[in-house]
């Protein structure tokens, strides 16, 4: 459960410094239907740049923000449809866009689920405390945003091998920033990192993403909402709901699969991860470059029970696509064979991660043997925003983009095939629960009656915490009475 214990000295000192900052928060309700945002906010949000750091920007933490940079308000699910002419599987793959997130991600929202409860239980104090964002990347990089937002100091930490467009960012938002050694699989290291500040003296508050439970529940909350609200669109008579896909990462993104499982109970809960680290297919262990998923541990917020599949993705796969994607030979390959011009103009909507979810996606529709009357969902994490200089280092690595590779990169994906997929048994996802003792237990010390509560006390434990939002909202709708600025 989350800890919703008010501490009254340091929440009305929390209520008169966002009142003095001009700061009011948004709820969970209205991050899953920003209609109901007030329309004072809305008219600030018409002179504020997507990515401004400005404190109304906190209600753009939606997956329904109009695609804009500038100015923008809210409109339908951001989305786009892989088609099977461009993916090859015969089933539709539904993306959702997580571009027009402030800061071009979707983890902003799952930072605002992990930090906004400390500030109106009053646990966490803005004004001295600083907040701990150990990430792979696109995590520390929302919560030092929202941390500025709020206009409290932040320590990003990420793996130093992360694309520069992350940490040139971050140089500028974030208090401090820590590179530590490795890639994106280099989990350890980060928690490393995270035991030294603590035993720093610093006054300072770590929220780790892979064990603090807003996270997933933010995705369960407001992700779920919005893979709902698509489906009532496209789910016409006829077709199915076969699977949500998510790469494995901190767990967080999962937790809409969790929803979709209540509201959808055929459906199933796929997994991915890079082949090169495949820690839930074989207990593996290595170095990838499908940024922003993590590795070589299991979540401490991942729910095994509700989890049926685990595909594994070779990460040149995906290194392949991105230039196919984006170089202008590799587009005009892509319309050349058939792929609609006005969606091949939208691949730079899709980040590594987002291509390798995508490539999990059509492992899991061949292995399944899905038609045209079944529709999967998955997330495009992040953007092309974020991996320009890594379409630079690929081609001073690989020479030039010539028809030739486009070609051979087509073919790539029209021959995924259903290697290293798994389907699990109970015993299977109970062997992959197991594995969090010996990181969460021995290595972080949590409490191994919880982590048999996770497992034997399923339902209890999740689904009562995942309910939580509803406090957490009637705590954020008092907190910004009292702030009285809307």
């Amino acid at each position: 459960m989350i800890d919703l214990t008010i501490h009254s000295k340091t929440l009305e000192k929390n209520i008169a410094y966002c009142r003095e900052k001009g700061i009011t928060l948004p709820t969970f309700a209205m991050m899953k239907n920003p209609d109901t945002v007030p329309e004072k906010i809305k008219d600030q949000l018409k002179n504020i740049g997507l990515w401004d750091v400005h404190s109304a920007n906190l209600y753009r933490i939606t997956w329904n923000n109009e695609s804009k940079d500038r100015g923008g308000l809210f409109g339908g699910v951001n989305h786009f449809v892989l088609p099977p002419e461009l993916t090859g599987c015969r089933a539709n793959i539904i993306m959702l866009a997580g571009r027009w997130f402030p800061t071009g991600a979707h983890k902003v929202g799952a930072t605002y689920g992990c930090l906004a409860p400390g500030l109106v239980t009053g646990q966490f104090d803005p004004r001295k405390t600083k907040a701990v964002w150990p990430s792979t990347g696109n995590y520390c990089r929302g919560g030092a945003y929202i941390s500025a937002l709020l206009a409290c100091n932040a320590i990003a930490i990420l793996p130093e091998e992360m694309s520069k467009e992350r940490f040139e960012w971050l140089s500028k938002i974030a208090g401090q920033v820590i590179a530590t050694p490795g890639c994106e699989s280099n989990v350890k290291e980060i928690f490393d990192k995270c035991w030294e500040l603590k035993s720093s003296g610093e006054d300072l508050k770590i929220f780790n993403q892979f064990d603090e439970m807003g996270n997933p529940m933010w995705h369960y909350t407001v992700t779920g909402k919005a893979i709902e609200t698509l489906l009532e669109q496209y789910l016409t008579p006829g077709k199915r709901f076969a699977g949500y896909v998510s790469s494995s990462g901190s767990g967080g993104t999962l937790g809409a699969g969790y929803y979709l499982k209540q509201k959808f109970p055929r459906t199933k809960i796929v997994a991915a991860e890079a082949l090169q680290c495949p820690t839930l297919l074989n207990n593996g262990f290595g170095a990838h470059r499908i940024e922003g998923i993590g590795d070589k541990h299991v979540p401490w917020v991942h729910n095994l029970k509700e989890t049926d599949f685990v595909v594994a993705v070779d990460d040149e796969a995906p290194m392949r696509a991105l230039r196919l994607f984006n170089e202008p030979l590799g587009r005009q390959a892509l319309v050349k064979s058939g792929v609609d011009k006005i969606l091949v103009d939208k691949l730079d909507l899709l980040g590594i991660s987002g291509i390798g979810n995508m490539i999990a996606a059509i492992k899991f529709a061949k292995y399944n043997e899905l038609t045209e009357d079944d529709l999967l969902v998955s997330i495009a994490t992040d953007s092309m925003q974020l991996y320009d200089s890594r379409l630079s280092e690929l081609e001073q690595e690989r020479g030039v983009y010539t028809d030739s590779d486009a070609l051979r990169d087509m073919e790539l994906i029209s021959a995924i095939a259903i290697d290293y997929t798994k389907e699990l048994s109970y015993y299977d996802r109970k062997a992959i629960h197991n594995l969090k003792y010996y990181t969460w237990i021995e290595q972080q010390g949590r409490d191994v009656e919880e982590l048999n509560d996770q497992w034997y006390d399923h339902d209890n434990y999740w689904y009562s915490m995942f309910d939580q939002v509803h406090a957490i909202d009637e705590l954020i709708n008092e907190f910004n009475k009292r702030v009285g600025l809307l």
